[in-house]
């Protein structure tokens, strides 16, 4: 039997006993699907490198030679590889849990380029969160947005909802916060470089009034100017968005038309921002390629340990990993780097992955509570706690991650170093009899083999 989930405080209730179907977390998840403005670096024969991709794009079931192959999607464009599938994608999450009678969600995408800083540096790991509150089970029907935050390469920039900085494409089939990102560039002193995400502010008012003419395209973001646009990457689940960009697919077909050829410093008119539709896959897709029995994807080097409760599934329920303390690979491996690696580290070493980041207000706040300590127990939510005691493990404390570990904000910023403002979601919180779900580590969608 399982014990019903109560929050400290008072007004504290039971967990809601119902939980969504997988058709409705894939609906949660695409209706919310950020809308994404690009910049593009790309003269010098670099058409195309700024897309969005699968980690598959190459169909060679690798992720070690994805920016050595990447360096000739011109070629794609050409008309060569035409085995390839690139398929932008964003791989997502949803969590779904129950807090004093009320069902909220926690969605998270994860911005995949597979290429950086001029073709120097190997995966790059720019995400968006996104929590919901009160859902009925129908998106755009009850909920409400309680805040984002996007990641900017090392900082966690988090906004509430009624801040001007979040700005949504609303639709009759989707709710897209919109987000500006630059392109692959790692020179210096670009302000904006190395796909990092920022918040579009321009309305969305503002943009639908001027996509289709010959006015610059161009939008505001946090913390800086205005900002060159030459992509728009839209959800192909949403319908209405996609009509409303008549975005396209990128195809072998298609590539040549979708590219945009275009440098950081042009400007381009609306009308010619070329668009183009992104899928969902699942972080519980790339989570599995770095389980130690899997050295293929990652390096040894530096490791990340989980305490599993339950095994990492395919769609079809199939175990990937199995239950128990398991270790996962972290360090990148770059087979066309001299030492097979940039340094950068996977997604298990991720603290946004278990929601234990520190909340900044702005970009390029170098703060010391950046560093939140969630993962050696010094990090506490709004009630005093850390990890180990919501949990009731102790020794996981700068040891290992509980499976399903994981801090939900409320979207008020704490500039206290070891704290932040939301709660370390309660022992049990995942269960179905606790009206729970963990999605990082189940696939919701279809791999399209």
């Amino acid at each position: 039997m399982t014990t019903a989930v109560t929050w400290p405080g008072a007004g504290s209730a039971g967990a809601v006993s119902w939980t969504l179907t997988t058709a409705q977390r894939q609906a949660y998840l695409y209706h919310y699907a950020p809308l994404i403005y690009k910049r593009g670096d790309e003269n010098n024969s670099q058409e195309g490198t700024d897309w969005l991709s699968n980690y598959d794009f190459d169909r060679n079931g690798r992720f070690s030679d994805n920016r050595v192959n990447w360096r000739n999607v011109n070629q794609y464009v050409q008309g060569a590889n035409t085995h390839w599938r690139i398929r932008p994608t964003l791989y997502s999450a949803l969590l779904e849990y129950a807090e004093n009678g009320t069902k909220n969600l926690v969605l998270l995408y994860h911005v995949y380029n597979a290429a950086d800083k001029d073709f120097e540096q190997i995966h790059d790991w720019e995400r968006v969160e996104i929590v919901l509150r009160g859902v009925t089970g129908n998106p755009g029907t009850g909920e409400s947005v309680a805040y984002a935050t996007v990641t900017t390469h090392h900082e966690h920039i988090m906004r509430r909802s009624t801040d001007s900085a979040v700005q949504f494409m609303t639709t009759a089939t989707g709710k897209h916060l919109m987000l500006w990102q630059a392109d692959g560039s790692g020179a210096l002193p670009t302000t904006t470089r190395g796909h990092e995400l920022r918040f579009a502010t321009t309305p969305w008012s503002t943009v639908a009034a001027a996509l289709n003419g010959t006015g610059k395209a161009e939008v505001d973001i946090n913390n800086d100017s205005k900002k060159n646009v030459h992509y728009v990457f839209v959800p192909e689940a949403s319908q209405a968005a996609v009509s409303t960009w008549g975005a396209q697919a990128v195809t072998s077909a298609s590539a040549p038309a979708l590219a945009s050829r275009l440098d950081n410093g042009d400007s381009t008119a609306w009308r010619s921002v070329k668009r183009v539709t992104y899928e969902l896959q699942d972080l519980a897709d790339v989570l599995p390629t770095h389980w130690q029995n899997w050295q293929l994807h990652w390096r040894d080097t530096k490791t990340s340990d989980v305490l599993l409760e339950s095994p990492v599934t395919s769609e079809t329920g199939q175990p990937e990993v199995s239950a128990g303390l398991q270790r996962f690979y972290t360090a990148s491996l770059d087979i066309g780097a001299g030492d097979l690696t940039d340094g950068r580290e996977g997604i298990p070493s991720k603290s946004w992955l278990y929601g234990a980041y520190s909340g900044e207000a702005n970009a390029d706040d170098s703060a010391g509570s950046d560093d939140f300590g969630g993962y050696e127990g010094s990090g506490l939510d709004s009630y005093g706690r850390s990890r180990g005691v919501v949990s009731g493990d102790l020794a996981s404390h700068n040891a290992y991650w509980r499976q399903h570990d994981f801090f939900v904000h409320t979207g008020v910023v704490d500039t206290a170093d070891r704290r932040e403002a939301g709660t370390w979601l309660p022992a049990g919180w995942h269960l179905a009899g606790n009206g729970g779900f963990d999605g990082r580590w189940t696939q919701l969608f279809d791999d399209r083999p």
